[in-house]
């Protein structure tokens, strides 16, 4: 498979990630949201605290989208070791924290309020694990990126 080609099978999927993500947040969790409040009507006051909550924690999603798009990018130079992609990389890695201790914040205030369901809780800790495995993964991968642009660098200038 040549760069060009992977590069457009990762943008593909990235762009699909993308049809996803606006499809879950703008369309299926507000219907799934005012499902809830109209079966339980004692807690329809939280629909729009959440509701706001989790459409925050849409931006560093589609931000990492962003970086995903101008990695393959890169990859379709034929510059998939650079410097600008373990940047792109380490970029991630400090918004999949970011939004994993903003979403545990946002259910541990909740849960404070009475707005949260201890199973819900324990349930989004397990998203916050799943944001910390990319943290750790996209910081892995931007030091891996990162020596092997130095490698490469050094390989180029050697007769």
């Amino acid at each position: 498979m040549s760069q060009k080609s992977l590069s457009k099978w990762l943008k593909g999927i990235v762009a699909g990630m993308a049809a996803c993500g606006v499809i879950i947040y703008l369309y299926l969790i507000p219907i799934w949201g005012k499902d809830l409040a109209e079966a339980n009507p004692e807690f329809s006051y939280c629909y729009i605290p959440w509701l706001v909550a989790i459409l925050i924690s849409a931006i560093p999603c589609f931000c990492v989208l962003y970086f995903g798009w101008k990695i393959s990018s890169e990859i379709g130079k034929d510059n998939s070791f650079s410097m600008k992609n373990a940047a792109y990389l380490k970029n991630i890695a400090i918004l999949a924290a970011l939004d994993s201790a903003y979403f545990f914040v946002v259910n541990l205030v909740f849960m404070i309020l009475g707005m949260n369901h201890p199973g819900i809780f324990l349930l989004s800790l397990m998203v916050v694990f799943a944001g910390v495995v990319v943290t750790v993964a996209a910081a892995a991968l931007s030091h891996l990126v990162q020596k092997a642009a130095e490698i490469e660098r050094e390989n180029e200038l050697t007769i």
